[in-house]
């Protein structure tokens, strides 16, 4: 078997993790796989090593085979800008607008590139683990589908269908799915997987009885709830597992409409002894030592709603009593004198004049990939990845930063991903206040949550369904020694 493809009952029931476990088990059995997603709605990108970019969970995924990401993993990327409108990204690079009333229509001609992308990974690798995107069993979605059962169709792909048990209702959900397929899909679907179970297997006997009884499905496996450090690209934001009130050191995330690249955060909520939250009114703010405007996909939709809601008021009296404010990517913009703007996101805006920069934005869309050294808070390695539209005036003796104010409390930079380095973060969280911070590499904790992940799956997966993929190994995957 060549491929599988996770599909799942709803959006946010595990798949993206499921596919990464899956990577980090047959990479550790020296397999040689890939991720892949034909197509994803997500304004959480990562930039990949061949200058385009790509869904975040995609990026995690070839971390956890040991590969660099490239952009034939989600040659398709929705990036949502408006209730009815997104950017469209192929293979990487931004190539127009999708409207919500011309969806259907519009995506269905991507299928090739898609195949072609999908057929390229098959080519170079002995497995590729397919994820879908939401369900499989929306009748609204069904026509014109590249992203579920249309393109495992077409690609001859078979299927795990997975549902959360967290949510509720799993076998109506995993029953219902089936019964809305048509019988070709429902016959691709090889097992059913029940993600995210807590408390004794034994109280699901009868029900997965009942299960394979009325489905005729194999049930993979029944996964346990993990306490993993993962960024995950469709869950809620995420808060730190310090509380406030244990916390010597509390950070507030504005989690504005249209945030993007939330998962920048995880770092830092990883610290023991700090508080992350993430607050969408004024009055949750405080208390804080330091603000962090994360990035945006509209930036000046996203500026003028944080000023409809009474943001400027408390940010500066947060500023007045000596806390910190940092911008990241399109937060930084915001901070400037001004955004000039020709048509990009719709005009020229003024910002928030606490940094001497303006920015001009810019069709062309900046992607690169950082791997450097730090001129501060000191001078020690930083890793990230830039993707943004505009320039934006910025001072190298600062680097990663672009800009700060004189009084050295508002800080901006374009760098995602940039407290990843242990020895950085740990450099910047004591130049901002926070002595304590324990320096470990945010991959580190990455890459041990996906073993903990794998060793789950390689424990509770049905060994007979998961022969056939570690059973695919190529000469070169046998004699070749993987870099896990």
């Amino acid at each position: 078997m060549n491929s599988l493809m996770i599909q799942g009952t709803a959006s946010g029931v595990g798949k993206s993790v499921l596919v990464a476990g899956l990577c980090r088990l047959l990479a550790r059995n020296g397999v040689k796989v890939a991720p892949f997603k034909p197509q994803n709605m997500s304004n959480n990108a990562a930039v990949t090593v061949d200058g385009g970019e790509i869904g975040r969970a995609q990026a995690l995924q070839a971390l956890a085979c040991s590969i660099k990401p490239t952009v034939d993993m989600n040659p398709v990327l929705i990036k949502p800008e408006a209730d009815h409108q997104a950017q469209l990204i192929v293979r990487g690079k931004a190539v127009g607008r999708l409207q919500a009333k011309r969806f259907r229509k519009d995506r269905i001609v991507l299928l090739d590139t898609v195949l072609e992308s999908f057929e390229r990974l098959q080519s170079q690798y002995d497995v590729v683990i397919v994820e879908g995107a939401g369900s499989p069993a929306e009748p609204n979605l069904r026509e014109g589908d590249i992203a579920n059962m249309g393109f495992a169709e077409v690609a001859d792909v078979s299927v795990w269908l997975v549902g959360d048990i967290n949510r509720g209702g799993v076998f109506a959900a995993l029953k219902g799915s089936l019964d809305i397929l048509s019988d070709s899909e429902r016959e691709r679907v090889q097992a059913l997987v029940i993600n995210g179970f807590r408390g004794s297997r034994s109280l699901l006997d009868d029900a997965l009885t009942w299960m394979k009884q009325e489905s005729g499905k194999a049930v993979a496996g029944v996964i346990p709830w993990l306490p993993l450090d993962l960024p995950e690209e469709d869950s809620p934001f995420r808060h730190s597992s310090t509380p406030m009130e244990d916390s010597t050191f509390n950070i507030a995330v504005i989690a504005y409409p249209r945030m993007s690249n939330h998962d920048d955060i995880d770092p830092l909520a990883s610290e023991p002894g700090v508080a992350v939250r993430f607050i969408r009114s004024a009055h949750e703010l405080q208390p804080a030592d330091v603000v962090v405007l994360p990035g945006s996909k509209h930036v000046s939709s996203d500026l003028q709603w944080l000023k409809e809601q009474g943001f400027v008021e408390v940010l500066e009296k947060h500023l007045r009593y000596g806390g910190k404010v940092l911008g990241v990517c399109g937060g930084m913009q915001m901070l400037g004198q001004m955004m000039k703007d020709d048509g990009v996101e719709g005009g020229s805006m003024a910002g928030l004049g606490w940094l001497a920069l303006s920015t001009q934005m810019q069709s062309e869309k900046t992607l690169r990939q950082v791997d450097c050294t730090a001129n501060y808070p000191s001078t020690t390695r930083v890793t990230g990845y830039e993707i943004h539209h505009g320039i934006s005036d910025s001072d190298a003796s600062l680097f990663p930063f672009a800009q700060c104010s004189e009084d050295k409390q508002v800080w901006g930079t374009y760098v995602h991903g940039l407290f990843e380095q242990g020895v950085f973060r740990k450099a910047w969280l004591d130049s901002v206040g926070f002595s304590e911070s324990d320096g470990v590499n945010q991959q580190e904790r990455t890459l041990a949550s996906l073993d903990v992940l794998a060793d789950a799956l390689e424990m509770e997966l049905s060994p007979e369904l998961l022969a056939p993929l570690l059973e695919t190994k190529s000469i070169a995957s046998r004699t070749q020694k993987q870099s896990l």
